[in-house]
Order: structure tokens, then C-alpha cells, then sequence
């Protein structure tokens, strides 16, 4: 026994004293945990040291916040989808319901029943309305004139079946035109953007002109947010692309081109309900650009030539601008416009309409300059005078031309 003493006396001076006193309370984050807790259960191991006190630092309760939150977003998030998931059961249901319904109709309803006349639903369209203006703006060009008739009857008696029940769909409306310049076809394309617009085929009816420059950029990652912000715009109307064979470059790999070819042609096919893009040009450019690019030839529905006028129908155009702008010709001026017109198509960049236009633009501001030089003396001009272009301010023109030579460039 006293050697026990002994061992025991040893000890504590080894260790020290501290080790047979009783452990002080250790301080933890939020609340103190005590290590010995003399209320604890020692056959249960629970006690206060073990259970939450319900204080805790910021941190803490920002983490039970959290989870939460999390929970009830869950919770939220299951509803939501099984809400989702009756609907589209019951949408399901309902549409096989319609459809189900529309057969019986049908087959109910007698091959003679009225459907309505063509006349009334273009006239009520506007589609009359717009195809008189377009023999009106437009001279000669029957070809086009023709197509563009065809795919309003096409649009025309789509429209007559829907509203009778029957299965439509829309059809392809992406369309091509080729010609020189000055053949109208930015006019016809306006035109086409309103009949659509009319019959319900895009919203607006708007058409955006638009070339290389406004489509391709100049380095990574320029041509896409271009291509895009012109498609935006187009949006709900139609998109003419001018010269479109420029947007690819065959000789070189890296042209930024073939990127926008083919944002263009994934609208062209995702988005056709909203967009008809109508690339234009001439034609045997068109056609190389078509073998290099053949999934864009496949999604141009319509193709329509525009040949270049004849000297009589330029004449005609011109009398319909002189109409418009409220001029008169005088004696002898047709002929003198006829001997200009045969000059200048022998001359390069002939341009149809256009140079047409500009002779006109030409021969006004001669009639211009001829009267102010009469009316600056003092000489009373009539009504007339101010309405009347000559044989003579044609001739002006025309004595230019001749003059520079026939492989002179003149607009």
C-alpha cells in the first residue's frame, strides 16, 4: 500500500498538479460547449455539450439559410415540372381531340360546298391592289410579272383551304433573281414583300437591301454579329441580298464569307415562316455560286429572270417617269431619247432603268438651265415652259456621249 502511495506521489509530480483538477469550459463559436456536463445521460450520450442551442455566428446561419432554400427551391422546382408535364399531356389530348374533330368534319362536308371566290379573297388580300400597281410602275417585263402572279394564286388558294380546314403548309418562299441592273428587281421584290405581308406569310412586308459589305467583316469575329444584326433587321419582311455570288470567295479558304453563308442558310431554313430571303444578281454568276453553294440553290423555291428591256419599253419607262414628275416631252424629243438610248446600250455598264434615270435626271436639269438663262432677263416664263423638256435637252446629252467615244464609261 505504501509503495501505491509512493507511485501516485511520483506521478503528480511528473505531470503536475493541473492533471487531477477538474476541466475548465472551453469556449466555442456561438455558444459554450462544456465538456463535462454533469445533467448529461450517460446511457443515452445526449445531453446540452450535444445539442443545438440555437445561436451560432453569421456564417453558421447563413449555411442553414441556405440549405433551406434550397429545399423549398427543390420543392418549387418539382411542382413546376409536373405542372409542365400535365400540361403537355393535356395539350396532347387536346390537339388529338381537334384533330380527331376536324377529320369527321372533313369527311362530313360535301364536295360542293361553297368555298368562296377567288376574286374576293384577292380583293379583300389587296393582292389586286398590289398587282395592278406593280403592271403600273413596271414596264414590260411579262415574264416576271407572270411568276410573280403564279406564286400569289399559290399564296391565294393556300389561304382559301385553311380557312375551310384543310392541311397547309408554307411554301418554300426563298427566291432568286437574276438580270443585269436596272431590270426592277428591287421593285419587284418590294412588291413581293407586300403581297406576303397581305396574305399573312411574314409581318411586316419591309425589305432590307443589303450587299457583301453589310454581311462579311473584316476579321475574327466580325462577320457573325454582322450577319446577324441585317438579319435582325429583316426580320418579319424580306431580306434582298445584292450580288449575293460576292459573299463567296472561291480562291481563298479563309474568306469570312462562308461564315455568313451559313448563318444565312440556317435561317433560311429554321426561320422561313418569318424571313424570305431573296438573293439577286446576274445569271451566270448566280449559277457558279449556286454549284459552289448547292444547300442554297436547294432552298430557293423561286427563280425568276429579268431580261433587259427593249428600246421601245425604255421609251415607255421614260414617258411613266415624266408622267410622275409631271413633265411633258416636246416635239421630237421621244425620237432623239430613242437615238440616245441606241447609242448608250452599245456602250459598256448599260444599266436598263436606271440609265434611263439618269438621262432623264440629265435632260431636266439642261431644260433647267435653258429656262433660268431665258427667265434671268427678265422674261415672264409660262406654265408650259416649266413643264416642257425638248428635242434639244435630249440632244445635249446624246452629242456628249457620241463625243466620248463608244467604250467610254458614262453613267
Amino acid at each position: 500500500m505504501a509503495s501505491l502511495k509512493s507511485v501516485v506521489l511520483a506521478l503528480a509530480l511528473l505531470v503536475g498538479a493541473d492533471a487531477f483538477i477538474a476541466p475548465k469550459a472551453v469556449p466555442r463559436a456561438g455558444k459554450l460547449f462544456s465538456e463535462v456536463d454533469p445533467n448529461a445521460n450517460p446511457q443515452s450520450g445526449m445531453g446540452p455539450s450535444l445539442q443545438w442551442s440555437g445561436e451560432a455566428s453569421s456564417g453558421e446561419t447563413g449555411n442553414y439559410r441556405k440549405l433551406s432554400d434550397k429545399l423549398n427551391e427543390g420543392d418549387i422546382e418539382r411542382r413546376k415540372n409536373e405542372e409542365e408535364a400535365f400540361q403537355r399531356e393535356n395539350a396532347m389530348a387536346l390537339a388529338r381531340e381537334a384533330k380527331e374533330k376536324k377529320i369527321r368534319f372533313m369527311e362530313e362536308m360535301p364536295d360542293s360546298t361553297p368555298a368562296g371566290r377567288v376574286v374576293d379573297f384577292m380583293y379583300k388580300g389587296g393582292i389586286t391592289e398590289i398587282l395592278e400597281k406593280l403592271d403600273h410602275d413596271l414596264v414590260g417585263l411579262k415574264p416576271v410579272k407572270k411568276r410573280v402572279r403564279e406564286i400569289a394564286a399559290l399564296l391565294v388558294l393556300d389561304k382559301m383551304r385553311r380557312k375551310l380546314g384543310f392541311e397547309t403548309a408554307v411554301p418554300s418562299l426563298h427566291m432568286c433573281f437574276t438580270g443585269a441592273p436596272g431590270t426592277g428587281k428591287t421593285t419587284v421584290a418590294v412588291r413581293m414583300g407586300q403581297i406576303l405581308q397581305r396574305m399573312g406569310y411574314c409581318r411586316q412586308g419591309h425589305v432590307v437591301v443589303a450587299t457583301r459589305d453589310d454581311l462579311v467583316g473584316q476579321y475574327v469575329g466580325h462577320t457573325a454579329p454582322k450577319t446577324k444584326e441585317v438579319i435582325k433587321k429583316a426580320m418579319g419582311g424580306v431580306l434582298l441580298i445584292d450580288e449575293a455570288y460576292y459573299l463567296y470567295n472561291a480562291g481563298n479558304d479563309r474568306d469570312y464569307g462562308q461564315e455568313s453563308i451559313e448563318i444565312l442558310l440556317n435561317v433560311m431554313e429554321n426561320q422561313q415562316e418569318d424571313l424570305i430571303v431573296v438573293l439577286a444578281g446576274y445569271k451566270d454568276r448566280m449559277d457558279k455560286f449556286f454549284s459552289y453553294i448547292p444547300g442554297m440553290s436547294s432552298r430557293i423555291g423561286n427563280h425568276v429572270d429579268f431580261p433587259n428591256y427593249e428600246t421601245d419599253e425604255l421609251v415607255d419607262i421614260a414617258l411613266v417617269m415624266v408622267r410622275d414628275l409631271e413633265y411633258e416631252l416636246g416635239p421630237g424629243a421621244v425620237d432623239t431619247f430613242k437615238r440616245y438610248i441606241d447609242t448608250r446600250k452599245a456602250m459598256p455598264f448599260f444599266s436598263n432603268a436606271r440609265t434611263v434615270r439618269n438621262a432623264m435626271d440629265r435632260a431636266r436639269m439642261n431644260a433647267a438651265i435653258r429656262i433660268f438663262n431665258e427667265g434671268i432677263t427678265g422674261k415672264l416664263m409660262t406654265i408650259k415652259e416649266l413643264k416642257q423638256v425638248t428635242s434639244n435637252d435630249f440632244q445635249i446629252i446624246l452629242d456628249e456621249i457620241v463625243a466620248l467615244g463608244p467604250d467610254a464609261i458614262v453613267a
